[in-house]
């Protein structure tokens, strides 16, 4: 038996020999090949060495804005102009030329005489999964200028949103070009999700082929508002099936059409008339040879349509692997008049060196350039990554090459005038992912938002777009 003398005295030799221990072992730990060993410092072991960003103005001035364009976001200029000791925001766009905007702010005024509506495609990887960020544009958008439905969405979506809930049998497949291009498929006709679904095997058929069925189910929330769920049509784009395919679709239990899918082509479109408050739709897939289903939308006749294409793992470089001639054909039928691209964040763990983050955005310039070719009469805006952690001893930083890589992407975005949002900036800068993390506004990766987060991120964007809006206006009365 141990007496409390005894424990106290092991203790503090224990703590001694600890903080020896901490002082000789070398601050860039000691390399054996490729593996690294590493000792925390006195202050890791006894304090909290990493300054947490304090980004309490940063969150009330989200909530602030919330509330006012709730209130009035039509004219309501939102500018914030919040200056303090640790930290500093920026939640303006920047540009060159604030010009680079307005082909989508001309395209919002003229819905006023127009009916005809308009389409923002959002590109993201897993940070806007599951309609994060998109939907709140989605709901301003459509609550200032009009439009109704959350727009596209693919048969076997990456991941369920709140609004929205697509299921499906269990044939179904993905074939994708967002990482790389789908080793299977010998052409590049992957439509404007950047990937489609087939519920057949990718093969040649013949007569004697298996009839093989598929269903797919749609069920949208009332919770989702009602610009979101008011849409009046349903439209199926599909292409490149060797045999025709037998369709039946059903409007909440009611069947509205029974009839033949085309086979061929790779632009191909079903429409369907849907009835408000139904929710639910419902298709009955008979084939040999399955199309490639580019997608479905789900919208009304005008206003804006706005789309969350969420491609997990992706770097964002693939707009060169794709059949650019089909891309335009859908982005013409969709009329779109805004592209936002939400990329970098993927491309960060293998950077080890400014000239890599100059590569990679050189890439992305790159992208740019051919989607201007693509939508000449559209507007580009380019969201930097957020702030990302790494583990440092017991304390979570800045991946060192997170600024470097911003500030690559910021030089070629605006060198190819388009607009930029610096998320990094708006979160709080160096070091501010702990603090959303202790706040429950990221995910204890220290890499994603949470959804609240996501909203906050949400809100800043929204009101930095509707500033350049509300500026435009403006300057054309």
């Amino acid at each position: 038996m141990y007496k409390p003398i005894q424990t106290w005295l092991f203790t503090i030799a224990v703590f001694i020999l600890l903080s020896l221990l901490s002082l000789m072992f070398p601050k860039n730990g000691i390399y054996f090949g490729k593996n690294k060993l590493s000792f925390p410092s006195l202050t890791q072991l006894f304090g909290n060495e990493t300054n947490k960003k304090d980004i309490s103005k940063i969150l009330a001035a989200a909530d602030s804005l919330d509330v006012e364009t709730s209130i009035n976001n039509t004219t309501q200029d939102t500018t914030l102009s919040i200056k303090d000791s640790v930290v500093k925001l920026n939640t303006g766009l920047q540009f060159r030329n604030r010009t680079v905007l307005s082909n989508f702010f001309d395209a919002l005024i003229n819905l006023k005489v127009n009916p005809k509506s308009i389409r923002v495609l959002h590109y993201g990887d897993s940070q806007i999964e599951g309609d994060r960020i998109t939907d709140y544009l989605r709901q301003k958008w459509q609550g200032q200028f009009g439009g109704n439905g959350p727009g596209l969405l693919s048969v076997m979506p990456i991941s369920q949103s709140a609004g929205c809930k697509v299921t499906f049998s269990t044939s179904w497949d993905k074939c994708g070009a967002y990482l790389a291009k789908d080793k299977r498929i010998k052409h590049n006709n992957y439509g404007v999700l950047i990937n489609f679904n087939r519920y057949t095997p990718v093969k040649n058929i013949t007569d004697s082929s298996q009839l093989i069925s598929a269903t797919i189910n749609i069920a949208t929330n009332k919770s989702a508002g009602n610009s979101y769920t008011n849409y009046n049509k349903l439209k199926l784009f599909y292409g490149g099936a060797l045999k025709k395919t037998w369709c039946e679709f059903y409007d909440g239990p009611a069947l509205i059409s029974a009839d033949s899918l085309v086979d061929g082509g790779n632009f191909n479109i079903k429409q369907y008339n849907v009835s408000n408050g139904t929710l639910n739709h419902h298709f009955k897939l008979y084939g040999k040879d399955s199309p490639d289903f580019y997608g479905i939308s789900l919208e009304g006749d005008n206003g804006v349509i706005v789309d969350n294409i969420a491609l997990r793992g992706s770097s964002g470089t693939f707009f060169h692997l794709v059949n650019n001639s089909q891309l335009k054909q859908f982005y013409d039928y969709l009329n779109v008049k805004l592209v936002i691209l939400q990329f970098g964040g993927n491309v960060l763990p293998s950077l080890k060196t400014v000239e890599n983050a100059n590569n990679y955005a050189d890439w992305m310039r790159g992208q740019i350039s051919t989607l201007k070719k693509l939508v000449p009469n559209a507007s580009i805006i380019f969201i930097g990554p957020s702030d990302m952690s790494v583990k440092e001893g017991t304390e979570y930083i800045t991946h060192p090459m997170l600024e470097p890589l911003r500030d690559a992407l910021k030089k070629v975005t605006l060198e190819s005038d388009c607009a930029y949002f610096d998320m990094y900036d708006c979160m709080g800068g160096k070091n501010s992912m702990p603090s959303w993390v202790d706040q429950n506004y990221a995910a204890k990766d220290y890499i994603h938002f949470s959804p609240q987060g996501a909203r906050k991120i949400a809100t800043l964007l929204y009101s930095a777009i509707n500033n350049e809006y509300v500026q435009y206006n403006k300057s054309k009365k």
